[in-house]
């Protein structure tokens, strides 16, 4: 019998948590979306894993038994995974990088340029990720390192050095009644529908939401979207509004759509992540290194302007 190790992830992250809620909200997907998964390696298994109360989800005796075992298995089989593929991209000298939308900005080629100065000989391979996947496949050894928006789910696992933070501000439809201000209070905006991530993206579409600086008032979802185009098309078409990073003015700039600075919600941060286990990597070393020689520099230049 085959088992996705997807499931065993899945399972032992219930079994950790002793909570589906919480463990959904670790694995950054949907409460039904878990609770079907875990019914689907039971169902494969042909054992009962967990006793479900108001309580949360307690361990069967079987259930124990496999929680036992089950994170050796995982990190042997990541181990393996990632060593395999860090032994085809070394003999290629090809550095795998995920990031989102645009990655760190304008610093993204200074980055590269800086690490290939390190690194000669070596090239980085720039692996866009949808919005559904906030590591951009970081966890799972899909990439070496990656250019990721601060806070994301899963943060906890891995190394993190952040670069720089920008403001949100609101993209809203150039025909919008409040396209024409030069800045938006955030309050403004609660009443209006917002393109919002997958609900399986949990509370990383809740941040870009700002579902928490809303003072209890609901969100309205006119659309939802996974991908830069599918966003960029909601909004022109005036399903709804998003918050973007300052930096989408510039990058995702589009006829009909407008950026708009706002104010009384947070700053987005940026910074760059990898696995702990490439913490004596060099090649995975020099590229953070490379993150942070920008990001010192930036910090030289506002000096010297201001």
């Amino acid at each position: 019998m085959d088992v996705d190790t997807r499931l065993l992830r899945y399972f032992i992250a219930v079994a950790e948590e002793g909570s589906l809620t919480r463990a959904a909200d670790r694995l950054f997907v949907s409460q039904p979306a878990l609770t079907k998964q875990v019914k689907q390696l039971e169902s494969q298994l042909r054992v009962r894993l967990f006793t479900r109360s108001r309580a949360g989800m307690a361990l069967t005796e079987a259930g124990r038994t496999l929680a036992e075992r089950v994170p050796a298995l995982l990190a042997d089989w990541d181990r393996m995974l990632r060593e395999t593929k860090s032994t085809a991209d070394r003999a290629a000298h090809v550095l795998r990088v995920g990031f989102l939308a645009s990655a760190a900005n304008e610093a993204t080629q200074r980055i590269i340029t800086e690490f290939t100065r390190r690194q000669p000989g070596w090239r980085v391979d720039m692996r866009q990720a949808a919005w559904s996947n906030p590591t951009a496949g970081l966890i799972g050894g899909d990439v070496h390192a990656a250019l990721l928006r601060l806070p994301f789910p899963g943060q906890e696992t891995l190394r993190v050095e952040e670069l720089f933070t920008e403001p949100r501000w609101i993209a809203l439809p150039a025909t919008h009644p409040l396209a024409t201000r030069d800045q938006i209070p955030f309050s403004d905006l609660w009443d209006e529908p917002f393109v919002a991530a997958l609900p399986e993206s949990g509370w990383w579409r809740d941040y870009w939401l700002a579902a928490d600086e809303r003072e209890g008032h609901p969100v309205r979802i006119g659309a939802v979207t996974d991908q830069p185009d599918e966003w960029l098309s909601a909004i022109a078409n005036g399903y709804g509004l998003a918050l973007a990073p300052e930096s989408a003015a510039r990058f995702y700039a589009r006829p009909g759509i407008v950026y708009r600075p706002v104010s009384g919600v947070s700053p987005s941060r940026v910074g760059v992540a990898w696995a702990p286990a490439d913490d004596s990597d060099p090649v995975v070393q020099a590229f953070v290194r490379a993150c942070v020689a920008q990001r010192e520099q930036a910090t030289v230049t506002s000096v010297k302007e201001a």
